[in-house]
């Protein structure tokens, strides 16, 4: 079965770091486009951030409001993408979500094909 797992949400204050995980089960993360996408209350989901499959994975790609802060990552071996955040802003505050896609090469649109259930960042003073 099929499974994404996000972990290493929180409470973080402006400025502040999370480095967030999404742990796959069922399948090898390294054969499909991964992306970040993230829900804040009272907006559409937006995508954050992607990248593709292991044999293209310098293909990576960011939302505007994310680049230079941002950055995405994968461990193979751990079969676990991560999303480093940095110099956060209470804009930020969103429910991440991560999502796998059965396509290879990334896009942030919302046409992943599995998604895991979210974790909530929240940046205030």
């Amino acid at each position: 079965q099929v499974q994404l797992v996000e972990s290493g949400g929180g409470l973080v204050q402006p400025g502040g770091s999370l480095r967030l995980s999404c742990a796959a089960s069922g399948f090898a993360l390294d054969d499909h486009a991964i992306g970040w996408f993230r829900q804040a209350p009272g907006k559409e989901r937006e995508g954050v951030s992607c990248i593709s499959s292991s044999d293209n994975d310098s293909d990576l790609y960011y939302a505007d409001s994310v680049k230079g802060r941002f950055t995405i990552s994968r461990d193979n071996a751990k079969n676990t993408v991560y999303l480093q955040m940095n110099s956060l802003k209470p804009e930020d505050t969103a429910v991440y979500y991560c999502a796998a896609a059965n396509f290879r090469l990334c896009v942030l649109l919302n046409n992943y094909d599995y998604w895991g259930k979210g974790t909530q960042v929240t940046v205030s003073s």
